[in-house]
């Protein structure tokens, strides 16, 4: 069975494992060992902590097959997008040029850099086994911590927003980043965000241009690139817009990818979800795939199930579905269909 749960410094290894195989541009799982070890320290310090409103905090979560021990898939949510350095993005914007005289109005699409995201919670750090792409296991490396997001509203903002990787080649050139970045840094793409995932994006964006860029003057790559989704980063770009994501207001200042937004009070994973008693028994054949969730908070697990479950009724597990969440009979789930 695999099982999402908090990530725990004995997992250092598995996570190094994860982060070298992951996409370029996923800056917040770099394959350092040191920031690696900070992103579990600093997990694990926030599950630790009594926590009434969002801050600094930062929830990293694996998902591991309880059968072999080994991971297989890992993704976090920051409380508070900015709180220690500004998150950047740039706006999608219309700027109008007209002349009464020549009775020209002209619409002008233009990208500004902006820090309007910043407050709100941050999902970072999805990663999957290519083997489980596209799988229902992908559902709950994504969605079981939105379902740790409606247990425990209180460490988290109203609003819930994620950097999706934007278009790069197989030679990890990313049009987007040659016709502005590249200009201000003799670095590549894949440069770029190496450097971004060791030290931090924020130095890098205060040198990218402060004011309007005019969207007709980049190169046709670079405007079709904008808002284009990298093919390793389609499935939680999928499963995030069926959640109620909206897209095209921001796309991100290095590569040019979509910034995903949602009101936490309509992402579905959070809206319909809904906490039922457990009743122990045997699992029905034959019913629907579940996300199911403790609520707890140290001690968090999520995990995938079958069940023939009816709205208003206890919910029936296993044992081994029982002891996977950590909970007994009388105790209380969150559970979400897939």
């Amino acid at each position: 069975m695999l099982v999402m749960r908090p990530a725990q410094m004995a997992d250092l290894g598995e996570v190094q494992r994860l982060a070298a195989d992951s996409p370029i541009g996923v800056t917040s799982l770099p394959d350092d060992t040191e920031r690696l070890r900070d992103k579990i320290a600093a997990s694990e310090a926030s599950f630790a902590a009594e926590v009434s409103f969002n801050g600094e905090e930062s929830y990293f979560f694996v998902l591991e097959d309880s059968t072999s021990g080994k991971l297989v898939g890992c993704s976090a949510i920051v409380a508070s997008a900015g709180y220690s350095e500004p998150f950047y993005s740039f706006r999608n914007e219309t700027f109008v040029h007209a002349s009464r005289e020549l009775k020209i109005h002209n619409k002008i699409h233009v990208l500004s850099q902006c820090h309007d995201l910043t407050g709100n919670s941050l999902l970072t750090s999805f990663y999957v086994v290519p083997e489980l792409v596209g799988s229902s296991w992908s559902e709950l490396n994504s969605r079981g911590r939105l379902l740790f997001v409606a247990s425990h509203p209180e460490r988290f903002a109203d609003s819930v927003v994620t950097e999706i990787v934007g278009y790069s080649d197989e030679n990890g050139d990313s049009p987007f980043w040659d016709a502005i970045g590249r200009n201000f840094f003799d670095l590549n793409y894949a440069e770029a965000e190496r450097l971004c995932g060791l030290k931090s994006r924020t130095f890098l964006a205060e040198l990218m241009p402060h004011y309007p860029i005019y969207v007709p003057l980049l190169p046709d790559a670079a405007q079709e690139a904008m808002g284009q989704v990298h093919p390793r980063a389609q499935i939680t770009f999928d499963i995030l817009m069926r959640e109620g994501f909206e897209t095209d207001h921001y796309i991100d200042i290095f590569d040019g990818g979509p910034t995903l937004h949602a009101r936490v009070s309509g992402i579905r994973s959070i809206a319909q979800s809904r906490v039922v008693p457990v009743k122990l028994g045997e699992l029905s054949k034959g019913g629907r795939q579940y996300l199911v969730a403790n609520g707890q908070l140290q001690d968090y697990r999520a995990v995938l199930l079958e069940l023939d479950w009816a709205p208003g009724k206890p919910v029936t597990l296993d044992l081994e579905a029982a002891e996977a969440l950590g909970v007994g009979e009388g105790a209380s789930v969150r559970l979400v269909a897939v």
